[in-house]
């Protein structure tokens, strides 16, 4: 079993340090995908990743569906009121205050917790994965990989990619994993890099998986606390918490949709 402290406090110390070795160059096309791989795997190895982890980096493919995914967020250009209804606003709402009223206890013990109420978290375990259930059909350490080797946000996505192979290393995620398209795991879609800074263990069982509820609706309550969550602070737009939403998604329509629908959600 492995010590998510240890994780933790490894992913500290790497995140960030993609320069230790020459980085490796990035690329508009597949075309160089294979011969980048093993120049990306001497950047991950001396940033601390392991065999298992250079091993998932060199049986990695180029994902182009994640790329397709990453210039076509369409979604994200709608006004409010097209973007929740694309989004089914009214289904998470209704969902989410049936959830909230059946595990009551659990969604009080986490707001004690991290100073979060069940609304935010309800709404976003809605949008992002229909409360679990569709949590992505892309292979994690590819869809990665494939977004650090492209030059749109390569720096971004290599640190998220050093930290997925630290997670392979420790066995927290397998080469075989799948997520969503930018390589986002769990009910709530947490990027790699995210799971090392923010995963914490939400049933006792002493592992972080956020493919479990319990854990990832944990992991995200931690995610906003630690971002600057105010207790009892008002989360619409204008109030304080606000700007803790943006924080979770850069999207402003993303951001107005969870402030709104989190909001009927704990009426």
């Amino acid at each position: 079993m492995f010590s998510f402290k240890g994780i933790a406090a490894a992913a500290l110390a790497v995140l960030g340090l993609s320069g230790v070795a020459a980085a490796a160059p990035c690329s508009n096309t597949g075309a160089d995908y294979e011969s980048w791989k093993p120049v990306m795997a001497q950047e991950a190895a001396a940033a601390g990743v392991g065999d298992k982890g250079i091993a998932a980096l060199m049986g990695s493919s180029y994902a182009s569906k994640t790329i397709a995914a990453d210039r076509n967020q369409k979604s994200f250009k709608y006004s409010l009121q097209k973007f929740m209804q694309v989004r089914g606003a009214d289904t998470i709402v209704a969902q989410g205050r049936k959830r909230k009223t059946q595990n009551a206890s659990f969604y009080q013990a986490l707001e004690q917790r991290y100073g979060v109420p069940a609304g935010p978290l309800l709404a976003i375990h809605g949008m992002e994965t229909g409360f679990g259930g569709f949590m992505g059909d892309s292979n994690v350490v590819s869809a990665i990989a494939t977004l650090a080797y492209d030059c749109r946000r390569s720096e971004y996505f290599t640190d998220h990619l050093i930290a997925a192979l630290m997670l392979v290393d420790r066995g927290v995620i397998s080469p075989k994993t799948v997520g969503a398209k930018h390589g986002e795991v769990g009910h709530t879609q947490f990027l790699p890099g995210n799971v090392l800074r923010y995963g914490v263990d939400g049933d006792g069982d002493g592992r972080v998986d956020l493919t479990k509820q319990a854990d990832a609706l944990a992991s995200t309550a931690n995610f906003l606390a630690q971002k600057g969550w105010r207790p009892g602070a008002g989360y619409q737009e204008g109030e304080p918490n606000f700007a803790v939403i943006k924080q979770w998604n850069a999207a402003t329509v993303y951001q107005q949709a969870i402030a709104i629908m989190g909001a009927k959600i704990d009426r």
